[in-house]
C-alpha cells in the first residue's frame, strides 16, 4: 500500500506538468548543457579564439528552457535575443551550432560569422536571425504573425497552426517600437507571444531608472486583450505553464500574451561590462542564490530522479559539449574573399536589355506626341504596381492614409487598389513608420513568393522614425548569408516645389545611399516608373522607390507604355543627345536640365563654346542630358561613355549639394574619368539650409533651371 500510494502521488504530480514540458531527463540535459556552453564562452575569448561578444544567460535558464521547448521547430517562428542561448539550444540548435556561432566560423548556421557572436539563429527551422538593436525584432514578429493569420485563415486557425514568439529583455521594452508592435498585435489579434526576461538591469542601468512600475510588463496592461503572466524565473515548471497558456491564448486570437519572467542576472551584462562597478557583494550573492539550475536540480531529486540519474545526464551533456567545443575550435573561419558576397539580393533581369531606348530627337518627338495622351508619372506608378498585383496574388500594400473609402493616399497614387484587391491585401497601417517597415520585413518571411509594397511615410521627410527598420532590411540578406531577404518595395513621395516646407519637401536619397544593401531608384517619367516598379516587385530584396511628387500629374512626364515594359536596375537613360556638355541628373532636376539644355541649344547665352557667328550672337551649346534613374546600382558605364563624348560634366540634383548624392557621381568621375575631362566637374544642388515654407523663399533654396545654365556656362569657359 505505501508503495501504491507513492506511485499514485508521483503520477498525480506528473499529470500536473504542462504538455510542453519535455520530460525530466531532456529538460535537465538542455539546461545543464546550456550552462556548460555559457560558462565556456569567456574562455574562448581569453584564448583569442572568438566569442568577443558574450551576454551570459545564467539566471535566465528556466524561462529560456520553457520558451525553447514550447517553440515547435519548422512549424512555429522564434525571434530570440542575444541572451537566449538556452532558448536556442532547446529550440533545436545543437551545441556545435551554438559554438560555431560564438566563434564566428564559416559553418555558423545563423550567417557564417557575418553577424555578431551570441546572435543565435537557424532559419532552416524558423529560428530567425535578429538584430543587435534590442527588441526591434518584435516588429518582425508582428509582421510574421500577420502573415500567419492571413495564410492560415484568421482566428479560426486549426489546432497546430504556427505561433510566433519574440523574446527580449525588459529594459529594451522602453523602446517605442515595442509599444507599436504590441498595439498592432492587439488591434489585429495576431498569434504572437512576447517574452520579457527581467533581470533588473539594462546593462548597468537599474530598472528604477527605466520605469515607475516594478514589473515593466505592467506598462502595457492597458492594451486591449493584454494578458500578463508574471512568473518566478527560478521556477522552471511555472515558466513552462506560463508559456503553454500564453501560446494557447495567442493561437486563439484573444489578444496580447506577455510572459514576464523575473530572472536573476548572475554575471555581468556582457564581457565588456564589469558589474562590480555598480553591484555590491550582497546583491551578487543574492543573485547567485536565485540560480535556476541548482534549484531545478533539487526539484528533480524531489520528483523522481536519483543522483545517479542526474550524474548520467550531466556526463552525457559534458560529452556532447566537449565534442562540440573541439569541433568548433578546429572549424574553418570565413574566407575574406567572400566578404562582399550577399550584399544585394538577386534582381530580376528583363529579357534583352529590357528598355526600348530612343535617341534624343526621337524621344523629344515621342514626348511631344504623347503630351496630354499618355500616362502621367502618378498613373505610371499605379499601372506598374497594379500589373504585378494582378500577376502575383501574394502581393500586399499598406501605409498611412491609403485605404479609407475614396481617400486612397493624399496623392492618389494607388487609387483603386483596395477596391480591386480587397481589404486583406490593401489596408491602412497605424501612424507608426517603424511599424510599417518592421511588419513588412516580418510579413515577407512567411514565403519568398510574397512581395510587400509600403508607403514608408506619407512624405519622405517623415521616414526618419522608420530608419531603424530600414537598416534591418538593408543587411538581412548579408547577415543571414543569403538565407533571407525582405522582399519589400518602399515608396517615398519625395522632393519639393510644392510649397510644403519642412517635413514636406525633402528628398533623402543622399542619406539612404550611404547604407549598403538596398537598391534606390528615382524615376521621373511614367514609363520608367512603370518599368522600374515591375522590375522591383519581381526582384528579391528591398528597393527604395523615390517619387518626385511635384511631377505626379505633370504632363511632361506622360508616356505611352508597352504592357510588358520593364526597366533594369543600374541602367541610365539618355534623355537628350549633346556634344559639348553632359548633365547627369534625376527627379525634379531632370526637368530643369532638359529646360536648360533647350534654352542653351537656342543660343543667346554668354557661352564661348563655338564662339560667335558673324552677326555677333552667341553660338548654341549642345547639352546632353542623362537620366540616372537608378542610383543604387549606378550605371557607371554610361557615365564614363558620356564623359568621354563631351569632356565637360554637370551633376544636378534636388537634394543639398553639400553631402548630396551628386558628390558620389562627381567623385567617381574624378577617379575613373579624370583624363577625359576638359573642365572641373560642376555640381548643382539645393542650398545647405532647411527648405522654407514660403513660396517666396523656397526658390532661393531649391535648385532652379537657371542654376544649371550657370553651371553649364562655367564648364564651357574652360
Amino acid at each position: 500500500m505505501p508503495k501504491a500510494k507513492a506511485q499514485t502521488k508521483k503520477k498525480a504530480k506528473a499529470d500536473k506538468l504542462p504538455p510542453n514540458y519535455p520530460g525530466h531527463e531532456h529538460a535537465y540535459k538542455l539546461m545543464f548543457l546550456g550552462r556548460l556552453i555559457d560558462n565556456e564562452a569567456p574562455n574562448f575569448l581569453r584564448k583569442a579564439m572568438g566569442w568577443s561578444y558574450h551576454a551570459p544567460n545564467a539566471g535566465h535558464d528556466a524561462i529560456q528552457l520553457a520558451l525553447g521547448c514550447t517553440f515547435r521547430a519548422s512549424q512555429d517562428h522564434l525571434f530570440p535575443y542575444y541572451r537566449d542561448l538556452t532558448t536556442a539550444l532547446a529550440a533545436g540548435l545543437s551545441a556545435k551550432e551554438i559554438i560555431l556561432n560564438g566563434l564566428s566560423k564559416d559553418e555558423d548556421v545563423a550567417g557564417g560569422g557575418r553577424h555578431m557572436s551570441n546572435h543565435f539563429a537557424k532559419p532552416e527551422i524558423n529560428v530567425h536571425n535578429v538584430s543587435s538593436c534590442v527588441s526591434n525584432h518584435i516588429q518582425h514578429a508582428a509582421g510574421l504573425g500577420r502573415a500567419v493569420k492571413y495564410y492560415r485563415g484568421g482566428t479560426d486557425n486549426p489546432v497546430g497552426s504556427p505561433i510566433v514568439f519574440a523574446s527580449f529583455g525588459e529594459s529594451s521594452a522602453s523602446e517605442g517600437y515595442v509599444f507599436e508592435a504590441l498595439n498592432g498585435i492587439s488591434k489585429e489579434r495576431l498569434p504572437v507571444v512576447t517574452v520579457m526576461q527581467d533581470n533588473g538591469y539594462g546593462i548597468s542601468v537599474p530598472k528604477r531608472d527605466q520605469t515607475a512600475n516594478e514589473h515593466t510588463a505592467d506598462n502595457f496592461a492597458g492594451i486591449d486583450g493584454a494578458k500578463i503572466w508574471t512568473v518566478d524565473g527560478r521556477d522552471t515548471i511555472a515558466c513552462f505553464k506560463a508559456m503553454h497558456e500564453a501560446a494557447e491564448y495567442a493561437a486563439a486570437g484573444k489578444g496580447v500574451p506577455i510572459v514576464y519572467a523575473v530572472c536573476a542576472r548572475i554575471g555581468s551584462h556582457s564581457n565588456s561590462d564589469n558589474h562590480q562597478l555598480y553591484r555590491d557583494e550582497k546583491e551578487l550573492a543574492a543573485a547567485k542564490a536565485r540560480d535556476p539550475l541548482p534549484i531545478f536540480r533539487k526539484w528533480l531529486l524531489e520528483n523522481g530522479l536519483k543522483e545517479a540519474d542526474l550524474k548520467k545526464i550531466e556526463e552525457s551533456a559534458e560529452h556532447e559539449f566537449n565534442e562540440a567545443r573541439d569541433y568548433g575550435e578546429k572549424a574553418a573561419k570565413p574566407d575574406p574573399a567572400t566578404a562582399m558576397e550577399f550584399v544585394f539580393a538577386p534582381a530580376f533581369e528583363p529579357g534583352g536589355d529590357g528598355v526600348p531606348e530612343l535617341d534624343g530627337a526621337k524621344l523629344a518627338e515621342a514626348l511631344e506626341d504623347t503630351k496630354g495622351k499618355g500616362l502621367t508619372l502618378r498613373q505610371g506608378i499605379n499601372a506598374g504596381l497594379r500589373a504585378e498585383f494582378r500577376a502575383n496574388p501574394d502581393t500586399f500594400l499598406w501605409g498611412q492614409d491609403i485605404a479609407n473609402k475614396d481617400k486612397e493616399g493624399i496623392f492618389l497614387v494607388t487609387k483603386g487598389f483596395q477596391a480591386e484587391f480587397g481589404h486583406d491585401r490593401v489596408f491602412n497601417a497605424p501612424i507608426a513608420e517603424n511599424y510599417i517597415m518592421g511588419t513588412a520585413n516580418g510579413f515577407s518571411r512567411y514565403s519568398d513568393k510574397i512581395r510587400v509594397v509600403v508607403e514608408g511615410a506619407e512624405f519622405a521627410d517623415y521616414f526618419w522614425p522608420a530608419m531603424d527598420q530600414y537598416l534591418e532590411c538593408s543587411h538581412e540578406y548579408y547577415r543571414t548569408k543569403g538565407q533571407f531577404t525582405p522582399n519589400v518595395l518602399i515608396r517615398l513621395a519625395s522632393g519639393g516645389f510644392i510649397g510644403g516646407g519642412l517635413y514636406h519637401s525633402q528628398t533623402i536619397e543622399g542619406c539612404l545611399a550611404n547604407i549598403p544593401g538596398v537598391r534606390i531608384v528615382y524615376p521621373t517619367f511614367a514609363d520608367d516608373a512603370y518599368g522600374l516598379a515591375r522590375t522591383a516587385m519581381k526582384s528579391q530584396g528591398p528597393t527604395i522607390f523615390m517619387e518626385p511628387k511635384a511631377l505626379y500629374n505633370d504632363p511632361r512626364t506622360r508616356s505611352h507604355i508597352p504592357e510588358d515594359f520593364h526597366v533594369p536596375f543600374g541602367k541610365a537613360r539618355v534623355r537628350r543627345e549633346g556634344t559639348d556638355v553632359v548633365v547627369f541628373t534625376y527627379g525634379n532636376a531632370l526637368m530643369m536640365a532638359l529646360k536648360a539644355a533647350e534654352e542653351l541649344a537656342a543660343g543667346g547665352t554668354d557661352n564661348p563654346v563655338g564662339g560667335a557667328d558673324e552677326g555677333g550672337t552667341t553660338a548654341p551649346t549642345s547639352v546632353a542630358v542623362v537620366d540616372l534613374r537608378s542610383l543604387v546600382p549606378l550605371d557607371t558605364d554610361t557615365i564614363l561613355e558620356w564623359v568621354k563624348k563631351t569632356g565637360r560634366v554637370v551633376v544636378a540634383h534636388e537634394g543639398p549639394e553639400f553631402g548630396g548624392f551628386g558628390g558620389e557621381v562627381a567623385a567617381w568621375i574624378a577617379k575613373h574619368a579624370f583624363e577625359y575631362l576638359d573642365a572641373p566637374v560642376e555640381r548643382v544642388g539645393a542650398k545647405y539650409a532647411p527648405i522654407p515654407f514660403s513660396t517666396a523663399l523656397e526658390p532661393a533654396i531649391l535648385p532652379q533651371a537657371e542654376w544649371i545654365i550657370e553651371a553649364i556656362t562655367r564648364s564651357t569657359r574652360f
